[in-house]
């Protein structure tokens, strides 16, 4: 009986010092470290984005107006080129030949006329004194005619000549940037061939597509329809020179549910080329007193977003916010949060709502680019 006592005794005696020491550990567990950011409230632009690409203000497709080989190219692919220069030149041999047959013609023509002419003359005063037959009179008057007409049409045929001369020197119809040329000297060209493009590139058009919803809202919104647009280079830098909304197209597309717009831009010096990546950006709407928070703050759940909020004394509360578009590094938030709230950017899977914890304060954030929808 007394070793049985004892026995008892001692296992008592261990599982008080047992349930000792774990509420010692709860007791001395301290809260867990988080890092909070105060939440900035101030005025905030809203952008929306679209993609798109460059393409010439004009885009002149150079096609020879007559045939014939191609001698040489005059101009410097990829430069600056003038209204009225020469770019190429075709063989002009035919032509010129095409001109000397048709000035012989019209100068036999010509011989021709004069002949009916004086026949005329010649036979006016004879059919007045009954020597010839009126008959006779009619017929030269006739042929006086045909041969007046006939001197006409090849001299008209003389002039065609004269143009398609003109046209062995293929000349730029606008300014703008040549593109390489699609024919080599040698080749035998056509009107039906394209030999370059030149492009009117000051001021340059960017071609985007702005979704139905957009549109209407462009249609029914003054501030969206007057805001200036900002150009976004491939490298990630802006373009100096702003721009605006020139037109829209005639139709939705109904596979994409979108509408053609086209921006157009200054281009001094020609900097901007056809064909180069584009993003187009414009500030639409002006949120007065945005409430922003770092974009770790916010935490996606089942489709919600949720914040950790650090109350007075330092406890911690689980928030469902309405999260609206991102800024940069930042994000709006449209509900759930107020101006001197502290939300947790790091720790919040430590967290839990009324849990004490111990936090410490994240450098100020800063701002990227501005909100896009």
């Amino acid at each position: 009986m007394k070793r049985s006592a004892a026995a008892l005794l001692t296992i008592l005696s261990l599982g008080a010092i047992a349930c000792g020491k774990s509420e010692a550990a709860k007791t001395t567990t301290p809260p867990p470290a988080v890092i909070v950011s105060q939440v900035i409230q101030r005025d905030e632009p809203i952008y929306r984005e679209w993609i798109g690409t460059t393409e010439g203000d004009v885009n002149a497709e150079i096609r020879p107006r007559v045939d014939g080989y191609l001698l040489r190219r005059v101009y410097t692919e990829g430069s600056l080129v003038h209204q009225g220069q020469e770019l190429f030149e075709i063989d002009a041999r035919q032509m010129q030949a095409q001109l000397q047959q048709a000035e012989a013609n019209l100068a036999q023509a010509q011989s021709g006329l004069t002949k009916a002419d004086r026949d005329v003359a010649r036979f006016e005063p004879l059919a007045k004194q009954k020597a010839i037959s009126q008959q006779e009179l009619d017929n030269a008057r006739s042929a006086e005619t045909a041969a007046r007409a006939s001197v006409g049409a090849l001299n008209a045929a003389v002039e065609q000549a004269r143009l398609n001369l003109s046209w062995t020197h293929v000349t730029s119809p606008i300014s703008g940037i040549a593109g390489i040329a699609q024919a080599q000297v040698g080749n035998l060209v056509s009107p039906q061939a394209v030999l370059a493009t030149v492009s009117r590139v000051d001021p340059i058009r960017v071609l985007y597509q702005m979704s139905e919803q957009e549109y209407l809202q462009f249609q029914n919104d003054p501030a969206m329809r007057n805001a200036a647009l900002e150009l976004v280079l491939s490298d990630g830098s802006t373009f100096p020179q702003k721009g605006h909304l020139l037109l829209t197209g005639r139709e939705v597309d109904v596979k994409t549910g979108t509408i053609a717009a086209i921006g157009t831009f200054p281009n001094p010096g020609n900097r901007l080329r056809p064909g180069q990546y584009a993003k187009i950006r414009a500030a639409t709407e002006i949120r007065r007193g945005a409430i922003l928070v770092p974009q770790r703050a916010v935490n996606e759940m089942q489709g919600g977003y949720q914040v950790a909020v650090v109350e007075n004394g330092n406890k911690a509360y689980i928030r469902a916010v309405q999260a609206g578009p991102r800024l940069g590094s930042l994000w709006l938030i449209d509900q759930g949060l107020k101006p001197g709230d502290r939300v947790v950017v790091e720790g919040f899977s430590r967290v839990k709502t009324g849990m004490p914890v111990a936090p410490s304060e994240a450098p100020a954030p800063v701002s990227g680019a501005a909100g896009t929808r």
